[in-house]
């Protein structure tokens, strides 16, 4: 195996995972002005070698409006990316959602310091 060949797959994978979080901050909550990802409602991203994502998420509040109709927009806006073969997301309550896993930015944009 080529030197070059060893590495590639883990850029390849990184430039994935790239992808992916961009277009989930361009994914914003309804009630909030900031992306979901900063907003820290993601918990979990893997992305295995075939393209398959698995996002384990969260919503500010189990009582959201948007709790049965948001996980399928999510879905639907990260199998566009180019290199997703599939898009499977899980919405839990545990840990419940607090503003210190916002991002600093976040937080900042939002008051909360």
């Amino acid at each position: 195996m080529k030197l070059l060949e060893r590495f590639l797959p883990k850029a390849v994978d990184e430039a994935l995972r790239e992808r992916v979080i961009e277009t989930l901050r361009g994914i914003y909550d309804p009630e909030i002005p900031v992306n979901i990802y900063d907003l820290g409602l993601i918990y979990d991203l893997d992305i295995d070698d075939r393209g398959q994502v698995s996002i384990r998420m969260t919503l500010t509040a189990p009582g959201c409006p948007v709790a049965q109709t948001f996980p399928a927009q999510v879905k639907r806006t990260v199998e566009a990316v180019q290199g997703v073969a599939r898009c499977k997301v899980d919405l839990t309550w545990e840990p419940p959602w607090t503003p210190q896993r916002a991002s600093e930015a976040a937080r900042l944009q939002l008051g909360l310091f």
